[in-house]
């Protein structure tokens, strides 16, 4: 154990402002999360685990199966099943059988999904700057580097 650390219920001014610190960025990061959600819903009709989906998908640039999907968004394949397939229902995604098992499925954008994910993926950007828009460049840049 870290000689540093006191324990719990201490009087200790750091522990306290540590914990202090942690609820605020859970809250910030709820808040955030939260914001998000409402506008996908309203401009998009999607949820945020629907982009995040179409996100990954995007960003390996290839199909995945369900399991590396899952993986890859920390979520269980029973959640990852769920999003899949109202994807699939609006023509988001695509199942593709592997070629190499046919028992496994590969999940790939459509091309609707992957136009309107641009479309989503600048909108989201715009969000998170405007909801940083008090701070300038090098305050976002300090934030970012004592948080690292």
């Amino acid at each position: 154990m870290n000689a540093n650390l006191s324990p719990v219920g201490s009087d200790n001014k750091h522990a306290k402002e540590a914990l202090r610190l942690w609820l605020r960025l859970l809250a910030c990061k709820s808040m955030l999360a939260q914001h998000v959600r409402s506008k996908l819903r309203e401009e998009f009709g999607i949820t945020l685990p629907q982009f995040d989906v179409l996100a990954e998908l995007d960003y390996v640039g290839k199909p995945l199966t369900m399991t590396e999907l899952s993986t890859q968004l920390m979520v269980s394949n029973g959640n990852i099943t769920g999003v899949v397939g109202r994807l699939v229902r609006d023509d988001y995604v695509e199942r593709l059988l592997s070629p190499t098992d046919r028992r496994i499925q590969l999940i790939t954008l459509s091309e609707k999904g992957k136009k309107a994910f641009k479309q989503m993926a600048l909108q989201h950007e715009q969000w998170i700057a405007q909801a940083f828009d008090e701070l300038t460049v090098d305050e976002i840049q300090q934030i970012t580097e004592q948080l690292t």
